[in-house]
């Protein structure tokens, strides 16, 4: 057994590290992590269970829920859209789902980044299938984040090689300065032997809420070291088997309170304290999941009430209605030829029930346009856009 696992620390001893001087400026050199770590304090036992709980619900109605490809799809993009937001893009959730060319020239850098990282998430889940958690897809998802939008010049898939710093205009005026460029691969060596040593008996949202931490205090990137940390934990969930799909929308969380959330991390780095940090994001974990869950839930409702609107109101046109309502749960951005070749009506015959779904507020139009319209499934967006 590893010497530095071999016995169990305290949270509430826990050394975050020690701040060194650079030129004109101090870095923070955190502390290695792959610890063997226990706790005393009873609410991080509270709120683990509460978690936990919340986590189990939400794989439990995920299983029941219909085109589940297609939710999974939104919550990722929703994800994406609010991680993204928090690095200080604008994109909606209606946008994000547009084709690039319908995206405003000005919006386009912001809409890039969306799918950045929704691309980003789907391949590093993917690789999981043959890859840990490691340096080495870390790596290769942050390439996925980076290329083809803004900072695709700052080394996309590579550790830093130079001084980052959040915050200022410089590391001498900055909020935080990460450690030295040189100290970055034996830190993130040390955050996957972490991440993976089972030796270490910890509950996994301990685990993935002290690797946050340390990945976002470590800032081993140029530029989306905050995406990627955010990732990182929709990663270690589906690694672990904790959540069954990338459910968990929990950049809400953070962004909800963003002053809130930074303070937090820094009060590891000055005050060593890892049990406030972990309270924060455990509470986190519970409330993404329960609005996660409770948004599930909404799903399932509004399948029911609107199968039952449509064979209220639509008379003939019922079968066909509903076959369009089933359509639209698997692709809630459409056009009219969509449509037309989905339902395999006649031209007139599938405008006129786009027609009527737009009367019933079922569809709306995004484009503003009178030719090449764009139809987005409103009910199931406006779930995703709260």
């Amino acid at each position: 057994m590893d010497p530095a696992t071999s016995t169990q620390e305290f949270l509430e001893d826990f050394k975050a590290g020690r701040f060194e001087a650079g030129y004109s400026y101090r870095y923070f050199v955190p502390n290695p992590i792959d610890r063997n770590w226990t706790w005393k304090d009873g609410q991080i036992n509270t709120l683990l269970q509460a978690a936990s709980l919340r986590l189990g619900e939400l794989n439990s109605f995920a299983r029941l829920v219909p085109s589940v490809n297609l939710f999974t799809l939104l919550y990722v993009t929703s994800e994406a859209v609010v991680s993204s937001r928090i690095e200080g893009t604008a994109t909606t959730m209606d946008e994000a789902l547009l084709p690039f060319e319908e995206v405003e020239p000005e919006r386009r850098d912001d809409w890039n980044e969306v799918q950045n990282y929704s691309s980003a998430l789907t391949f590093a889940i993917s690789e999981l299938k043959s890859l840990p958690i490691s340096s080495r897809l870390l790596r290769a998802t942050h390439e996925r984040l980076m290329t083809g939008a803004r900072g695709e010049h700052k080394d996309p898939g590579e550790f830093r090689r130079s001084q980052n710093w959040i915050g200022g205009s410089s590391p001498s005026n900055a909020v935080f300065v990460p450690p030295e460029h040189i100290l970055v691969p034996e830190l993130m060596g040390d955050l996957e032997k972490f991440l993976n040593n089972t030796q270490v008996d910890l509950p996994g949202l301990v685990k993935i809420g002290m690797a946050h931490y340390q990945f976002e205090t470590i800032h081993p990137f140029l530029d989306g070291n905050g995406r990627l940390g955010r990732l990182l934990i929709a990663l270690y969930l589906a690694a672990e088997k904790i959540l069954d799909l990338p459910l968990l929308h929990i950049s809400s969380y953070f962004e909800k309170d963003r002053h809130l959330y930074y303070q937090k991390l820094t009060r590891v780095r000055e005050d060593n304290d890892m049990i406030g940090w972990l309270r924060y994001f455990l509470r986190g974990v519970e409330q993404s999941a329960a609005r996660s869950r409770d948004r599930l839930v909404l799903i399932l409702d509004l399948k029911q009430n609107l199968e039952a609107e449509i064979k209220a109101g639509y008379g003939r046109r019922t079968r066909i209605a509903l076959a369009l309502l089933d359509k639209l749960l698997e692709r809630p951005v459409v056009r009219r030829r969509d449509v037309h070749q989905w339902t395999g009506l006649s031209e007139k015959a599938a405008n006129d029930l786009v027609n009527f779904f737009v009367e019933d507020r079922y569809l709306k139009e995004v484009t503003g346009r009178q030719r090449n319209q764009i139809f987005i499934f409103e009910p199931l967006m406006r779930l995703f856009d709260r």
